[in-house]
């Protein structure tokens, strides 16, 4: 099935502006959207046959690019009164007690188009972007952004104000990608298609780009992005905000450091024991 409504994404999304209008082709964009929130369609998902354990769908984000082709400016609403103007094709989702999402009172809003399983608690204000996907038992802290196509993995703890970025263009691009068990710092930035693996702990502050270089303490390495692949955190490793001198030029002259994630050390019974508070906030 997903064969079939591949090619029509795809027929559509390269009619440009001639699909706007056109019953058939908001009919494909709707089906696209219904997989996306119930979790069966995914901006990308694991692979294990791939060398980056992950496979990115660019039909489906091309699908959501086509929903913000076909959609009009629509004034839409919520029953406490909050009001907004935005893509008639992309309103805010709404849940009940059946779908399992603890989403506390007090401004956050959910994107129509994101999968949000059960057993998430979203504190608020927080938000969740179009093709995101947040696994089970994960929690999205107050102030904290998923962005379009993130993928977020099960047990994962988004602390206040972590900003998880959207990579929706290029299609092709790798999206931002937190794996399972990983604990994300309060205002850590992880974006441009970076890769944090299972387990792995971002303390508060740590900002991951495609530019950045991560030094690893422990086994003596760098890590950067290359134009094959992107910056990729390993499994378990404990990451901390870090500097690194500026060896050349004026920089050098006054004596100054660039910010440079450090990876200090990986997950132990100690860091268990650490999180293990977690678990009580679910």
């Amino acid at each position: 099935m997903n064969d079939i409504l591949q090619e029509k994404i795809e027929r559509w999304f390269a009619q440009g502006a001639a699909a706007i209008g056109c019953a058939d082709a908001e009919a494909a964009f709707y089906e696209l959207r219904n997989g996306l929130e119930a979790g069966t369609l995914r901006s990308a998902e694991p692979d294990a046959s791939l060398p980056l354990g992950w496979r990115v769908n660019a039909w489906v984000k091309r699908g959501i690019l086509l929903g913000f082709r076909l959609g009009q400016l629509a004034e839409m609403g919520c029953p406490d009164g909050f009001s907004f103007v935005d893509k008639g094709t992309y309103p805010a989702r709404r849940f009940t007690t059946a779908d399992g999402v603890r989403l506390v009172p007090g401004g956050s809003s959910v994107r129509s188009g994101a999968y949000v399983s059960k057993g998430v608690v979203v504190m608020p204000p927080a938000y969740v972007n179009v093709g995101a996907y947040v696994d089970e038992g994960t929690m999205v802290d107050s102030h904290a952004l998923v962005g379009s196509c993130a993928q977020i993995g099960k047990r994962v703890h988004l602390s206040a104000a972590a900003q998880i970025g959207g990579v929706l263009e290029p299609v092709n691009a790798s999206p931002v990608i937190i794996e399972d068990d990983a604990l994300i710092g309060g205002n850590t930035g992880v974006y441009e298609g970076t890769i944090v693996r299972k387990r792995a702990v971002l303390a508060a502050g740590t900002v991951l780009t495609r530019g950045t270089p991560v030094y690893d303490l422990v086994r003596g390495e760098v890590y950067k992005a290359t134009a094959e692949m992107p910056l990729i955190i390993p499994e378990g490793a404990v990451v901390v905000p870090g500097s690194r001198a500026i060896s050349k030029g004026k920089g050098a002259e006054w004596g100054l450091s660039v910010a440079t994630p450090v990876i200090v050390k990986y997950r132990d019974e100690k860091t268990e024991l650490s999180l293990a508070l977690e678990d009580l906030l679910r």
